[in-house]
């Protein structure tokens, strides 16, 4: 990062400030820090305490202090373990910058778009005003006597990390993420003339009616106020008027061929407000919003514009793992597109208001808001708590994306703070508590699957947590969601739901060697990893919610290219949107080549309403091998893809990789010894354990494989072993066959003259209840395996409670031993180890050989290894696993939250039982062996 140096020249000030200098009717903006934290400015600065304690040296503006090496670093929680040094320390900035004259009586503000904690201020060693506390809202104070105007001044700022006040602490500082320390946020000087407005506040229906409350700083003997809307293409849409009475004044007005914003259409304007007295104006400040309408309706649901509205939304702590809280343009920008690459249309502020600059990325590209007061299980007292609240209501209410505020979160509140919202939102939003049954909406924290007496899913009343589906590690977010999304969607009283959480809040820790620290459990529980990695459960929650959905079909060499496609678009017509789709073909393990592609129109169906489209396919399509349907939305952007295997395992193999044939130089050749069955034939030698029943070693070209099955054969029940045996086959192969029982009957072993390898498992004859995986097992040499290429879905893994997500096709992964949320030295996705959905073929790379293994039966799972999960996982987190390090599976298990365990989270996350009679034509388990 490279750092501007806080002293100007005189050739910038001759520049920056020479229009300053005449009398403007515009606020002008002149930043002291950097503009954000990606190009910020050099302050001279000290710390009390902790590291580079008492020393004056350079810091960047904004930023955290801790990240820049300064003063001491805690988590929220750190304040219950005695052992741990909190730190209090305060940090004392100083910074000159140069004023052009005064002109016209004008006024000068000095803003703070952020600061921790408690903030005092000195402008030419005069105090600016009172301490500020508080460390998230945006404050400001009037510089205008306290500066030489037309001469260089000094700014000094002395920042407490911990507040004089304990209610800031406690809602703040003694909670469960990060804390920090400094000027985090822009800093910047706002030059007003001597007339100007103090507050602009915008009420704009989705009819196209709009009011205005205007404040002055001062009244003239007579005038008014005046508001052009402009598109943004500045085209008029018209103006309004009202004469000035008092240092308030209301506008009103009708444009009735405005567009409403939402977030599928995010149309704004602005509005350019004048102050004119005597014919002459005084003052001109423009302000962007949209025209929308936001209502609760109660026993009913959240409506917007006239419709009623569901949240797909997640939480997102302003992170960054290099710069904590401090944040730049890329960075909002950053989660905003991920969060719509989500399929998201609205984003909670966890917990606290974030800065300008987001909001208006929610408002152009739209996102709905959550807005929210701090307070994470504690809140404000009523002496500093109304303080904030104004602060946050004036700095926030104009944005069309903010739907709602937060009063705290988790008892982080105290209600009588709650009336400064009625009192100063002229919007008159809603105002929810997290966690909490009140104001008519429930948005209980962490509910099991159908949960409550009288709550939720089981209630009277408008439910929508927002907190839900905990994904510390892996679990959790996708792991679920289709289940909770299910029930929640039929339920009317249902508004949707929050994940936690966007983002790991992996910290690189300047003062620990520059290493990844989450403090254990507490904030490995994003979506994404701290560096925007994108984890399994992101893509079954844009395929959960995708505003287009391809209903269940199933694709056959004889479909007849019909398929249901439903809008789950809450505004647009489907008439807006696209289907791209192809045919694609596989040609054994290289890249798939496409043989016939077109993109479609989609018919008029209103939001909710489900139409049969038809596919025209061309002739010959079903020499394909899949089919890949993608849905593109109403900005001409990829919702999700969904494929389509045309046929079952054993035909497709067969015809992507050929048949299964090698030519046999010599018989088959078998040698028993101590209960050792060997079979050879030119180049491969099986050696099969015919007392502990099970295939030993393999052997090809003289060299050991890294391979072979587990000698406890049987994954997910305890079996017992009955007995072995052998028998030659008329076409001159052996089959080894092994007994168990309760599961399998049988194992048979087929070893052929050519050296081709087959193994057959039936598939469970009698009653087995409640498995958690069941199948095959195989060892496999860990450090001898490179890479792993297979024909199937991916290429995350799954688990039974997240199959959404993975498509069918050909994947590729090196090998890698990522632990989601946990190894953050060397993240690399998608994750290596772990369960795999829908086998059709895969390709084991090892040193020296390829092992591939073609199944024959539909819907196996394989698995790879174990993964390696924190000591502090909790449960839910901690699924079981195949001791075998690759195994070939007929079920799994379904994975929990930090909060719950697997099975409290849905139907698909159960157990399974085995049902079956003995004359059932069941699926056995068929694998083809080869080694290269």
């Amino acid at each position: 990062m490279t750092y501007r140096p806080i002293l100007l020249s005189a050739v910038y000030f001759l520049f920056a400030f020479g229009a300053l200098a005449q009398s403007s009717i515009e606020p002008q903006r002149i930043y002291l820090s950097g503009k954000d934290a990606g190009a910020p400015q050099l302050w001279d600065f000290r710390v009390s305490d902790g590291l580079k304690a008492n020393q004056w040296s350079k810091i960047p503006v904004p930023s955290n202090w801790e990240m820049q090496g300064f003063g001491t670093l805690n988590y929220g929680h750190d304040h219950r373990k005695k052992e741990v040094k909190l730190g209090d320390e305060i940090g004392e900035y100083k910074t000159n910058f140069s004023l052009p004259k005064r002109a016209n009586n004008q006024r000068l503000k000095l803003v703070f778009e952020g600061a921790m904690t408690d903030t005092e201020v000195k402008v030419n060693g005069k105090s600016a005003g009172e301490k500020h506390q508080g460390g998230f809202q945006t404050f400001s104070y009037d510089i205008t006597d306290l500066v030489k105007w037309g001469r260089e001044n000094q700014l000094e700022v002395t920042v407490s990390k911990r507040s004089s006040n304990e209610s800031v602490n406690k809602a703040e500082r003694e909670a469960d993420f990060w804390i920090f320390g400094g000027i985090y946020r822009p800093v910047f000087l706002e030059i007003l003339p001597e007339y100007h407005f103090t507050r602009i506040a915008l009420d704009a229906k989705a009819n196209g009616t709009i009011q205005g409350l205007v404040t002055l700083n001062q009244v003239p003997k007579s005038g008014k106020v005046t508001v052009e809307i402009k598109d943004l293409t500045g085209k008029s849409l018209g103006s309004l008027s009202s004469p000035i009475s008092g240092d308030s004044v209301w506008v009103s007005g009708s444009f009735p061929q405005a567009k409403t914003w939402s977030p599928e259409k995010p149309n704004l304007y602005t509005g350019e407000f004048a102050f004119i007295s005597e014919g002459e104006r005084l003052f001109v400040k423009s302000e962007r919003f949209g025209f929308r309408t936001v209502e609760l309706r109660p026993k009913d649901g959240f409506y917007v514009n006239g419709v009623k509205t569901i949240f797909k939304g997640v939480n997102r702590h302003s992170f960054h793992p290099e710069r904590g809280r401090a944040l730049s343009e890329q960075d909002h920008l950053t989660d905003v597109l991920l969060m719509k690459e989500m399929n998201m249309n609205a984003v909670r502020m966890s917990h606290y208001q974030p800065d300008t600059r987001f909001l208006e990325l929610c408002d152009s590209l739209g996102l709905y808001v959550l807005d929210e007061l701090t307070g994470w299980q504690d809140g404000y007292d009523t002496l500093v708590g109304p303080k904030l609240v104004q602060e946050l209501v004036l700095k926030d209410a104009n944005h069309p994306s903010v739907i709602a505020w937060n009063n705290g979160n988790e008892g982080g509140w105290d209600f009588y703070n709650e009336q400064g919202f009625h009192d100063l939102d002229i919007q008159n939003r809603p105002v929810l508590y997290p966690w909490l049954l009140k104001n008519e909406v429930d948005t209980h924290h962490y509910p099991s699957y159908k949960e409550g007496i009288q709550r939720l899913s089981n209630g009277s009343d408008i439910f929508v947590p927002t907190e839900i589906l905990h994904g510390l590690y892996d679990g959790g977010h996708g792991a679920g969601l289709d289940d909770f999304w299910t029930d929640y969607g039929a339920n009317p009283l249902s508004a949707g739901m929050f994940l936690w959480v966007f983002k790991d809040e992996a910290l690189l820790r300047p003062d620990r060697g520059s290493r990844y620290d989450t403090d254990g459990n507490h904030a490995p529980d994003g979506i994404l990893g701290p560096n925007n990695e994108k984890e399994g459960s992101f893509f079954t929650i844009k395929e959960i919610w995708s505003p287009i959905q391809i209903l269940p079909m199933a694709v056959t060499p004889e479909f007849d290219g019909r398929i249901r496609v439903q809008n789950a678009y809450q505004f647009a017509n489907l008439n807006e949107s696209q289907l791209r789709w192809s045919v694609k073909k596989l040609d054994r393990w290289g890249e798939p080549s496409t043989i016939h592609v077109q993109t479609i129109s989609l018919p008029d169906a209103v939001p909710g309403e489900t139409k049969v489209v038809q596919l025209e396919m061309p002739e010959q399509w079903e020499r394909g091998d899949y089919l890949e349907l993608s849905a593109i939305g109403i900005h001409d952007e990829e919702l999700y893809t969904w494929t389509y295997p045309i046929r079952e395992a054993q035909q497709m193999t067969d015809k992507v990789l050929g048949e299964y044939r090698r030519i046999a130089r010599s018989p088959l050749k078998l040698s028993e010894s101590d209960g050792l069955l060997t079979l050879t034939t030119d180049e491969r030698r099986y050696v099969f354990d015919m007392k502990a029943l099970y295939l030993r070693e393999i052997w090809v070209k003289d060299s050991l494989m890294a391979f072979a099955q587990a000698s406890e054969t049987v994954e997910g029940i305890t079996s017992e072993k009955i007995k072995s045996s052998y028998d030659w086959n008329s076409n001159g192969s052996v089959t080894v066959t092994f007994e168990f029982k309760p599961y399998p009957n049988y194992i048979r072993w087929t070893v052929f003259a050519d050296g081709k390898l087959k193994m057959e498992a039936s598939d469970p004859k009698s009653r087995i209840k409640e498995v958690d995986f069941l199948g095959i097992g195989f060892d496999l040499q860990e450090s001898k395996v490179k890479s792993v290429k297979w024909i199937g879905d991916g290429p995350y893994r799954v688990w039974q409670n997240r199959r959404k997500g993975v498509e069918f096709g050909i994947w590729e992964k090196a090998y890698n031993d990522t632990q989601t949320g946990y190894s953050y030295d060397q993240l690399i996705y998608p994750e290596f180890k772990g369960y795999h959905a829908n086998l059709y073929a895969l390709k084991l790379e090892l040193d020296g050989v390829d092992l591939i293994v073609r199944a024959q039966t539909p819907g196996l799972f394989f698995n790879l290894f174990q993964p390696i999960y924190p000591e502090d996982s909790s449960p839910g987190v901690k699924p079981p696993f195949p001791k075998s390090d690759l195994s070939f599976l007929y079920t799994i298990p379904g994975i929990g939250t930090k909060f719950h365990r697997a099975d409290e989270m849905g139907p698909q996350a159960q157990k399974t039982s085995t049902v079956s009679r003995a004359q059932d034509e069941g699926y056995p388990i068929v694998l083809w062996f080869d080694f290269n």
